[in-house]
């Protein structure tokens, strides 16, 4: 969500109102005669362990899902929830992974524009123009693109993709608690919080950690 300020009821004074995603960025787009806009995101850069994994989403035209915010702003029961409404009403969802192993090998920046290149890779059918979330994009795209920044927050559809990155990968942290329980991943999905260094301190790291940050 994001705020705006707007007189009271008397007109006396600006009081705070919550406005979330519009589709203000993609009207502006199909008004120019593009059709198939992806909006694009990623969920995972400031973890621990883990991958980062993006999501592209196209929607047809004027389809609009309430609720939809920055997924950093909505509990996991409602990103499941929307997740479902996503992927119903959704003209087609991509999404794309790079593994701890990459993202060390990479840097965690170009990580996460190699996985938003592999999400947008698997649309079908292929996007006309890209909205990504952020102030970069990964370079030599096939695709005309906006970076936005606070995407995620005011445009519709980049706030639809960040629910899908989210809701991907924490259901496979969440997969790995059984295997590695020690780390808290069912909760913290790789986040770095007191138990997780706790537990990197005690046991140290998994395979899924990545080496290339600080651990400790």
């Amino acid at each position: 969500m994001t705020t705006q300020y707007s007189a009271d009821a008397a007109g006396d004074q600006l009081v705070p109102v919550e406005v979330g995603p519009t589709l203000d960025y993609e009207r502006q787009l199909w008004s120019s005669g593009k059709h198939l806009i992806a909006g694009v995101d990623e969920a995972g850069r400031g973890c621990l362990a883990g991958p980062v994994v993006a999501a592209a989403v196209i929607f047809e035209r004027e389809v609009f899902i309430e609720g939809v915010a920055d997924c950093k702003l909505l509990d996991s029961n409602t990103r499941e929830s929307l997740l479902i409404e996503i992927e119903r009403k959704a003209l087609c969802i991509g999404v794309g992974v790079c593994t701890p192993e990459e993202i060390d090998e990479l840097n965690v920046l170009w990580a996460s524009m190699e996985a938003m290149r592999r999400a947008v890779s698997q649309l079908s059918p292929e996007p006309e123009f890209l909205l990504i979330d952020g102030n970069q994009c990964f370079p030599d795209s096939a695709w005309p693109l906006e970076t936005v920044v606070r995407g995620d927050q005011l445009c519709h559809c980049i706030a639809a993709a960040s629910i899908v990155a989210k809701v991907h990968r924490d259901r496979f942290m969440r997969s790995l608690h059984e295997r590695y329980p020690n780390y808290a991943w069912n909760t913290n999905v790789g986040y770095p919080t007191p138990e997780h260094y706790a537990a990197l301190a005690q046991h140290g790291p998994t395979p899924y950690h990545r080496r290339s940050f600080r651990l400790a």
